[in-house]
């Protein structure tokens, strides 16, 4: 028998990352040999033990056959026979098959700290490459979310993901396997996900290749607008650096379909915007208090905007509709996504009018100007270009 340290664990430690969680597969063993020696199974059928000390994981080694529809259509092999290099084979990432052998059931201490790596992970992180392991990979649909996490996880540290393993994404999205995920792993992953530092890059991501259209359709349809999208993933990065909580990130997510918080006109049926939310809410099993605080902030963020013009009146009117004389700490909550909003909105229009800047230059004015003439003509050709470029 031989028990390894796997996945997770191994990767954060070789990137100086705080790990939380320890995963191990146990090679060479039966199921009676696991309760023998006092870990809890956790289901009947599937090989995954609770240290009876530790409450880790704890796994055997395996192999699965994909046999139906989505990530639970897999016939699950683990025998003793099973070799480490075959079980690790099954894994989503070269970065999550990585292991180091430890000492026994009983110690979790590294007998060498050697790192096993068949499939190129030490490679793949030097180079800051999410990739698949196998081409097993595109038999769980599971994993388009999963590497959208980590690229939102990894994305500051510089990591991308390797254009074959987003050929294998696309492929998936298209080929309607999403439809098969239970909501509550889409909640499960996109939840895990929102509450990164950089929850802005999951969104991204699963828009780019299509992944939104199934569970979350109105978002993809709003992020077609290429405005919404930018300043609400501004929003979404400033969320994350302020450390704003899961309602305050996932409300300023869903304000995406509210698009007349972006135009100015106010002519959009608020009514549907509501709708969508709710929608979105049910069909991704959303807790109800994170739809109804995105709700209330779509219905009230035009308002929260407009906190130093209200009147004294409708200062009163917006304490009723927010509840806040009941829970004063929403009305705080909801003021720092308004601000937060705001803030998006002013940091895409300077994004806008430094594109604009860079994009004139010496030789879009005319080449006879001398002096002054030239920083004059330069200034006009840029108020000229963002005034052209800074549209709906």
């Amino acid at each position: 028998m031989q028990i390894y340290l796997v996945g997770g664990a191994v990767r954060d430690q070789l990137l100086q990352q705080p790990v939380k969680d320890k995963d191990f597969v146990v090679v060479g063993a039966t199921v009676s040999e696991m309760l023998d020696a006092g870990f809890q199974q956790v289901g009947a059928d599937f090989p995954v033990f609770l240290h009876p000390t530790t409450h880790e994981e704890y796994a055997l080694a395996r192999t699965e056959r994909k046999q139906g529809s989505g990530y639970k259509g897999f016939s699950v092999h683990a025998s003793p026979n099973v070799s480490l290099k075959e079980d690790l084979q099954r894994r989503d990432l070269t970065i999550n098959a990585m292991t180091i052998e430890v000492t026994s059931l009983a110690d979790d201490t590294p007998i060498s700290g050697e790192v096993i790596d068949y499939y190129g992970g030490l490679q793949d992180l030097e180079n800051k490459t999410l990739r698949h392991v196998s081409d097993a990979f595109s038999e769980d649909p599971l994993r388009v979310l999963r590497t959208a996490r980590f690229y939102g996880r990894y994305y500051d540290l510089g990591f991308t993901i390797a254009e074959d393993t987003l050929t294998l994404m696309r492929q998936l999205v298209n080929s309607g396997e999403l439809a098969h995920l239970s909501a509550e792993r889409i909640w499960q992953e996109s939840s895990r996900a929102t509450m990164q530092l950089s929850p802005q890059v999951y969104w991204q991501q699963l828009f780019d290749i299509g992944a939104l259209t199934e569970y979350f359709a109105p978002l993809h349809g709003a992020w077609n607008n290429t405005h919404i999208r930018e300043t609400v993933q501004t929003a979404l990065y400033f969320a994350g650096q302020m450390r704003l909580n899961l309602p305050q990130r996932w409300a300023l997510l869903m304000v995406s379909l509210t698009p007349s918080l972006f135009n100015n006109e106010h002519t959009h049926d608020q009514s549907k915007a509501l709708r969508d939310i709710n929608d979105i809410g049910n069909k991704a099993k959303v807790p109800k208090a994170h739809t109804q605080f995105a709700t209330l902030f779509a219905q009230q963020a035009e308002t929260l905007s407009m906190i130093n013009s209200l009147s004294a009146a409708k200062k009163i009117d917006l304490i009723q509709a927010c509840g806040a004389h009941k829970e004063p700490d929403k009305l705080s909550q909801l003021l720092v996504c308004s601000h937060v909003l705001q803030l998006a909105t002013q940091h895409r229009q300077m994004m806008l009018a430094l594109n604009s800047f860079h994009a004139v230059g010496m030789t879009d004015i005319a080449p006879d100007l001398k002096g002054p003439a030239i920083g004059a003509a330069l200034r006009q050709s840029r108020i000229e270009h963002l005034q052209a470029h800074d549209a709906y």
